[in-house]
């Protein structure tokens, strides 16, 4: 099996192979690229036109955990290039978004400040406790998910929006458009073995009771997407805090939720 840098190698050679007509006829570029907690090879496909500043990436090092899985190098190959086939068809809709839109679809999401130094100093942020708050535009949401886009200090520069109008907005839309959420963890299981297909009273039987000041609480929002960001509005949390008459240690957990314990629970370490 290749290591990852001959894979790379690989990929960068024989991709462009397994697209279509249409697509092979683009320039092919390969760029490191700063995202949330990481930094990844991504391949884009830049068509030479006026406005294609929107390109449909494919990270290498997704394509690679696929061939670690398989063993298939044919199969990783095809799979990333009906991918990035797939996107290319979103980038025409995402490119003629109007901007004036973008002032009610601007969110929160929240990041670990010292993981995320390289990406932080290309987009507006602001320092809160040892994380970061940023800023994503949702573009698109429906029953096939969210499309949203980071936005760094370009994008914001063309919205003509300074950070603290960034903040204000997404303290506004963040609110409506991904509603904050409190649900014990025992809840949150519950949901899992239903969706699984497992009956309810079997899954409260399988769950059973816990204590309120004994439980997890997991802090997200309605669709389960950059919840963690939930923790900003401070109403729910002070709602919790009364509900179990105690003070909230906070866990961060990943950019979708953190976790919430009562501080009777233990010191944390």
């Amino acid at each position: 099996m290749m290591n990852y840098e001959m894979f790379k190698e690989v990929v960068a050679e024989k991709f462009r192979d397994y697209l279509p007509d249409d697509l092979k006829k683009m320039e092919m570029q390969i760029h490191t690229i700063q995202k949330v907690n990481r930094t990844l090879d991504g391949i884009y496909l830049i068509s030479g036109g006026k406005g294609q500043e929107a390109s449909p990436t494919v990270y290498i090092n997704d394509m690679y955990e696929h061939y670690k899985e398989c063993n298939d190098l044919q199969e990783v190959l095809q799979t990333a290039a009906y991918k990035i086939e797939h996107d290319f068809k979103n980038v025409s809709m995402i490119a003629s978004v109007n901007l004036s839109d973008a002032k009610d679809n601007i969110v929160f999401q929240l990041v670990n400040t010292e993981q995320n130094r390289e990406l932080l100093a290309g987009v507006p942020h602001r320092e809160f406790q040892d994380l970061s708050i940023i800023y994503r535009w949702i573009v698109k949401a429906g029953g096939e998910g969210i499309q949203s886009i980071m936005v760094n200090n370009g994008l914001a520069k063309s919205l003509g929006l300074q950070e603290e109008q960034l903040f204000n907005l997404a303290a506004e839309n963040t609110r409506k458009l991904l509603p904050p959420v409190v649900k014990s963890m025992n809840e949150v299981i519950r949901e899992i073995f239903m969706k699984d297909g497992m009956p309810g009273e079997i899954a409260d039987m399988m769950i059973g009771e816990m204590p309120a000041d004994k439980t997890m609480w997991v802090i997200t929002n309605a669709q389960g997407i950059n919840g963690a960001c939930s923790m900003l509005y401070e109403d729910k949390l002070h709602t919790l805090a009364e509900q179990l008459e105690d003070d909230l240690y906070i866990l961060p957990s990943s950019v979708h939720e953190v976790i919430a314990v009562s501080a009777s629970m233990g010191e944390p370490n």
